[in-house]
């Protein structure tokens, strides 16, 4: 099934949603200057609008799971990005709550992780899935709820390092399905940089 429309699709995703999404489609690398930011590039397909607003709410609140796989056979089209997801060695999806989990049934970020590292080691096996790195240590209001500063300082001290030396000189793609602030993805990235990693970069399916 299509993940925007609805009708029959192999790859959940239609020949006419598809260009319906090429349309709309950025592929923006977003550089970060700024040292607050704890990572260097913001990787990015869409706007957060329309009908990407839509099927990322669908896909975090309405149970509608399988949407994971309409981003990710859409993002792996573009050769630009294909490519440059080669270079990183680790992926990281920022995780979720145990609480939060049991509620949604899955976390939206790691499904997309795995599908990643799933299609791109099947062309060479360069990409290495981690999900015991970071843990989310607590339930916490979301943050979809609140504005900048109040983000900001609900985030904070949220996440917890594990298993560091699996990171150590890594290059290593965070991901996340949305990004607004950014707050959640530079805390994630503050606390992986206590390892002496290489790089740090954030993948996200959307920027609002």
């Amino acid at each position: 099934m299509c993940g925007i429309c609805g009708k029959f699709s192999p790859n959940y995703l239609c020949q006419k949603c598809y260009l319906l999404l090429k349309k709309q489609a950025k592929f923006i690398i977003e550089k970060k200057q700024e040292d607050e930011n704890y990572f260097e590039n913001h990787l990015y397909i869409f706007q957060y609008q329309g009908i990407i607003r839509r099927a990322i709410l669908n896909y975090k609140f309405k149970e509608e799971s399988y949407l994971y796989l309409t981003f990710v056979n859409f993002l792996l089209k573009n050769d630009f990005f294909f490519e440059n997801f080669k270079s990183y060695d680790t992926i990281i999806p920022v995780p979720i709550s145990k609480k939060r989990k049991k509620e949604r049934g899955y976390n939206q970020s790691l499904l997309i992780a795995k599908e990643l590292v799933k299609q791109i080691n099947q062309e060479k096996k360069t990409l290495n899935l981690c999900t015991d790195a970071l843990e989310k240590m607590k339930n916490i209001v979301p943050q979809s709820t609140l504005d900048k500063e109040n983000r900001l300082k609900n985030i904070q001290g949220v996440y917890k390092l594990k298993n560091k030396e699996q990171l150590e000189n890594k290059k290593i793609l965070l991901i996340d399905d949305i990004y607004t602030t950014g707050s959640t993805v530079r805390e994630c990235a503050k606390v992986l940089q206590q390892v002496d990693v290489e790089k740090i970069d954030v993948f996200t399916i959307a920027k609002d």
